[in-house]
């Protein structure tokens, strides 16, 4: 007779652990490659590049532990796969914005839509490699049969203690992290210096804690916490140019926002030929400032925008067009239309786009001309959308019919990354660096400035003329420094820090009746330009709520911050805790710049508390109690 016997299972417990590590390891070999080689984190040492290898771990751990407890194997594929997603949405955003994707930023998905030409520009075929590790995983976890290895079978409390293990091995790596960065998690604005240290998947983890902690800040305001702004800004206050004060009084305003455009392309050249040749006379008919820097972040030309109207700070995460577009603000277009102003924005995209249809409303805006008001067909539009050159023609016609004085906003959208053109609009050739972006950028540019050459001098043979101010500026940088390769080899010269910092100038140019030509060299930033159009108006700004001042003014502080906490004054260039000869660009002693990073540090965090908290609000009942603590000497109960 025989005897049925029963295949055996290879029982052993040590296989099981050894499928954890075999997944463990490929998955970190993933996120150390991802870390070390396509994200630019500037190693410095070898104890830095210890600690980029050991950052991984705790957020495995967590990661993986969590999976299988709440669903075991099964759990732990979808967290794999979870986070191999999360890594690869982070490759393409930081080849996009040298930058990593916030909570606040999820919240802008409807801007997808629009990118189009950017994201096929930043896909790559050999990205399908970043994924090999999936299916290697997959093979792991459920192709392997009890007749040949034991079944992998995660139990619910293994998952418990993966998690668990993950919290000494993060308070390890920040306790080794703190010997490099002491203070490290308070430097949430320096995203890469996080990432370098506790590592991308770590690094979201803590997003979502300054996220919970934002969303409460607005919850539980009140009042008394936009004293200390008041009190700042009143301490700092100096008085405009009274020579320039109301030299505009009764004119229109157009701020035209050129997109993409850096002050390095004003009087440069390209194979011999001017990248603006139309806007480097027209500075000599007003006042030019060669020093004038953008100070956005993560929203880009929203934040812009927002600086503009508000002369407050945009988000160091996300974008407050979408953040907080229900806040109440005391913007340019609600003060200026209690003087008789009417006030629009002309942007030829979707309404949508950063949420402009909402925030506008939310700023005061009158009207909102959107891609549905123009003529935008297949023939008049490339890349982006609506060419410049017809964005503008149709603009000035919208405009001649508008009730005077208005305060209008044009936005461009040609000169925008991936920088393409059809070929009949390619004015000059390519440039020759290692960076195809860099080079197209040249011809966009070159676009870009023949289509303002035709709205401005049709603008000048317009009645609207000789009563408009027109304030030309840059809304932020269009070259990265995921370029600064090419960039060195089109400028000859090694783009450090300080050269990156400088590249951050955008060209400002205004013109108008009572605005001598001259080029101005002060120390500035777009939330200055706010103070500096309500004094060439002559328009008493009551909101005390500003952090710019005159750009005319000859007590003007000369302080330009970033939204990265760096900043330039009338001496130095204070970058990443480095401090420069803003003359010569020599690094010099860093304790030169402790005072200008202090500030950069104060003013900062005073704006970004009135944004988190809405202290706007506030404004009309902390004014009262002013007034009453005026009167009385004492504030009243």
């Amino acid at each position: 007779m025989f005897t049925k016997t029963k295949s055996k299972k290879n029982n052993n417990p040590l296989n099981k652990w050894l499928i954890y590590a075999a997944v463990i390891v490929i998955f970190w070999l993933k996120m150390y490659f991802i870390q070390g080689s396509i994200f630019t984190l500037d190693v410095e040492n070898a104890n830095e590049a210890a600690i980029l290898a050991f950052n991984p771990l705790s957020s495995i751990f967590l990661l993986f532990g969590l999976g299988i407890l709440l669903a075991g194997r099964k759990g732990l594929l979808a967290t794999y796969i979870f986070g191999s997603v999360l890594l690869y949405v982070n490759v393409l955003f930081y080849r996009e914005y040298n930058d990593f994707i916030t909570i606040p930023m999820l919240g802008q998905v409807a801007n997808l839509a629009g990118l189009g030409g950017s994201i096929t520009n930043i896909l790559s075929l050999t990205d399908v490699f970043l994924f090999v590790d999936v299916f290697a995983a997959i093979f792991l976890l459920f192709y392997l049969k009890p007749t040949r290895f034991q079944s992998f079978m995660p139990k619910r409390r293994e998952g418990f203690v993966l998690a668990v293990i993950a919290i000494p091995l993060f308070l390890a790596n920040l306790a080794w992290a703190e010997t490099e960065r002491t203070d490290l998690l308070e430097r949430a604005f320096d995203r890469n210096m996080l990432v370098k240290y506790i590592g991308v998947i770590n690094y979201h983890v803590y997003d979502i804690v300054l996220q919970g902690q934002t969303e409460m800040k607005k919850t539980f305001a009140d009042s008394n916490e936009l004293v200390p702004a008041l009190n700042y800004l009143n301490e700092n206050k100096t008085e405009p140019n009274s020579d320039m004060t109301g030299v505009a009084e009764g004119k229109n305003v157009i701020a035209l926002s050129l997109e993409s455009t850096q002050t390095f392309v004003v009087d440069n050249e390209v194979n011999g030929e001017e990248l603006t040749p139309y806007f480097n006379d027209l500075k000599e008919e007003g006042a030019y400032f060669n020093n004038f820097y953008h100070q956005v972040k993560q929203g880009r030309t929203s934040d812009s925008e927002f600086i503009l109207d508000n002369s407050m700070y945009g988000l160091n995460r996300g974008a407050a067009f979408f953040t907080h577009s229900g806040n109440e603000y005391e913007a340019t277009p609600e003060v200026l239309g209690e003087n008789g102003y009417t006030s629009s924005n002309m942007h030829a995209n979707d309404k949508t786009f950063w949420n402009r249809n909402v925030m506008y409303d939310s700023l005061g805006y009158d009207e909102f001309y959107s891609k549905e008001d123009y003529d935008v067909t297949e023939e008049k539009s490339y890349g982006w959308g609506y060419l410049d050159e017809y964005f503008f023609s149709d603009s000035l016609d919208k405009m001649e019919e508008m009730e005077q004085p208005f305060y209008n906003k044009m936005i461009t959208l040609t000169n925008h990354h991936p920088f393409t053109l059809p070929e009949d609009k390619k004015y000059i050739e390519e440039g020759d660096t290692s960076s195809g972006t860099v080079n197209r950028f040249f011809q966009t540019i070159r676009y870009q400035d023949e289509a303002l050459k035709e709205f401005v001098e049709d603008f000048k043979e317009s009645d609207l003329y000789d009563d408009t101010v027109l304030v030309i500026y840059g809304d932020h940088f269009g070259i990265s420094e995921n370029h600064q390769q090419a960039m060195g080899e089109y400028l000859d010269k090694d783009i450090n820090e300080y050269e990156q910092f400088q590249l951050q100038r955008v060209p400002l140019l205004m013109i108008g009746e009572g605005i001598e030509p001259q080029e101005n060299d002060t120390v500035g930033g777009q939330i200055d330009l706010r103070p500096t159009i309500m004094n060439l108006l002559g328009v008493e700004d009551d909101n005390p709520i500003q952090f710019g001042q005159d750009l005319f003014s000859e007590d003007r502080r000369e302080m330009m911050i970033t939204r990265d906490g760096d900043f330039a004054n009338e001496e130095y260039v204070g970058v990443k805790d480095s401090c420069f000869d803003r003359e010569t660009g020599e690094e010099v002693e860093g304790s030169a710049c402790e005072p200008g990073f202090e500030q950069a540090e104060e003013e900062l965090g005073l704006s970004d508390s009135i944004v988190y908290g809405d202290l706007l609000r506030y404004l009309d009942e902390t004014e009262m109690i002013e007034e009453e603590m005026d009167e009385t000497g004492q504030q009243e109960d």
